[in-house]
């Protein structure tokens, strides 16, 4: 488990801001922090990693203390298990994917390791390129498993898919969670795309002006109601005509457009552009406006 109280004066869009955040994440758990830009995200991760430090407070993962101000303590980047992706995948271009991958290799872990990852991310056929030759969604999966071969007990993830087109952001998805359940890891990703988040995330923390202000599940913090369903799924609304006493919604998932049935109550105050949640609910769908 992962405890976070922190305190950083910050440069924010509006002047000086203070981050001041306190949060409690379970060993396991794939959780996001959401917010606009400026308001912290990316600090928070630095900070977590090493990379940055606190003004006040402490950081304990798994009993273990990383960062106390009291105490003076303050574990250097290469103390802390952490793997870090961020949207620049940062691969040395003069080194093939292996290379790369053995670079990032610590002395202490055994060499087996990388076989291993080369198979999980399905790297095998490219573990002889270089990266320019290399698609951003295949770059993007070496950048993901150099920062495993570390055997982190947190990763951090710093918007990696946010360049990535829809059908590859889709794959890079699946990828991370096949990664996250089959390492066991506690992850923690930054970004602004909401069926990403749904997709993902098991519980999400919305930050403004350097504060934690709500969290919980996606379902819970994004609509008013909490409602189960066999599957949610998120898009945007395309289209939305009037059709006798009910309306029909056009919605675009991924590349797909559907359509749903919405009552006068659900269709109140949905616009075109809208991101939605379509729950499954006894065979009926139900949509419901995204609140962000």
């Amino acid at each position: 488990m992962i405890d976070i109280n922190l305190t950083k004066t910050l440069q924010g869009p509006d002047g000086k801001m203070m981050l001041a955040v306190e949060a409690h994440i379970n060993q396991g758990d794939l959780v996001v922090i959401y917010g606009p830009s400026g308001a912290g995200k990316t600090s928070i991760l630095r900070m977590l990693a090493g990379l940055l430090q606190p003004e006040s407070g402490k950081i304990a993962v798994n009993n273990v203390c990383w960062f106390d101000s009291e105490k003076n303590i303050h574990l250097k980047p290469q103390q802390r298990k952490v793997g870090f992706v961020w949207q620049d995948y940062a691969l040395f271009p003069n080194m093939t994917v292996k290379e790369n991958l053995q670079y990032a290799l610590p002395r202490s872990q055994p060499a087996h390791i990388l076989t291993e990852l080369i198979d999980i991310i399905e790297l095998n056929r490219l573990q002889d390129r270089m990266p320019q030759s290399l698609s951003g969604g295949q770059q993007q999966r070496v950048a993901l498993a150099r920062a495993l071969v570390r055997s982190p007990e947190v990763l951090l993830l710093d918007e990696p898919l946010s360049a990535l087109d829809e059908g590859m952001r889709v794959k890079m998805q699946d990828f991370l969670l096949k990664v996250h359940h089959q390492y066991g890891l506690t992850t923690i990703l930054v970004t602004h795309d909401m069926a990403e988040i749904f997709k993902l995330a098991k519980k999400i923390f919305l930050l403004h002006n350097g504060k934690i202000f709500k969290q919980g599940a996606p379902h819970e913090v994004f609509t008013h109601q909490d409602i189960s369903g066999k599957y949610r799924i998120t898009g945007t609304v395309l289209k939305i005509d009037a059709n006798d006493v009910v309306y029909v919604v056009s919605v675009l998932i991924g590349s797909q457009i559907i359509k749903v049935i919405a009552t006068a109550e659900e269709r109140k105050g949905l616009k075109t552009g809208d991101k939605v949640l379509i729950i499954s609910k006894a065979f009926n769908p139900i949509i419901m406006k995204i609140n962000n």
